[in-house]
């Protein structure tokens, strides 16, 4: 069972920056994707990032302002760059990975973290 933590979620003002990690943990089979999540009160869960074999996708509202990386060290290890956040960032955000063992992905969550943007 692969385990996923995540730390450097808190509280910023509107415009700052914060850097989310996720580390993965009891990986047996490579991981295929990794990716962050956020839900907001009242809200559902939505993509915000995702990254496979170096590819990255974006949610439209966080395009030029989030960035998703890979550790090039750890590949298990995954990052979100915040800059410019918003009020409207605010949420819990989730890391995930998924791996592919067929016929079936199998999808990790990890436990959240909180982040907050204060006006």
């Amino acid at each position: 069972q692969v385990q996923l933590v995540e730390s450097g979620g808190g509280l910023v003002q509107t415009g700052g920056s914060l850097r989310l990690s996720c580390a993965a943990s009891r990986v047996i089979f490579s991981i295929n994707t990794m990716g962050w999540y956020r839900q907001a009160p009242g809200k559902q869960r939505e993509l915000v990032a995702s990254i496979t074999s170096g590819t990255t996708n974006y949610a439209d509202s966080v395009k030029g302002r989030f960035t998703i990386s890979r550790d090039n060290a750890d590949k298990n290890t995954v990052y979100l760059q915040m800059n410019s956040l918003k009020p409207e960032d605010t949420a819990v955000y989730y890391c995930t990975a998924r791996i592919v063992v067929p016929p079936a992905p199998y999808d990790f969550w990890g436990q959240g973290t909180q982040v907050t943007v204060s006006s």
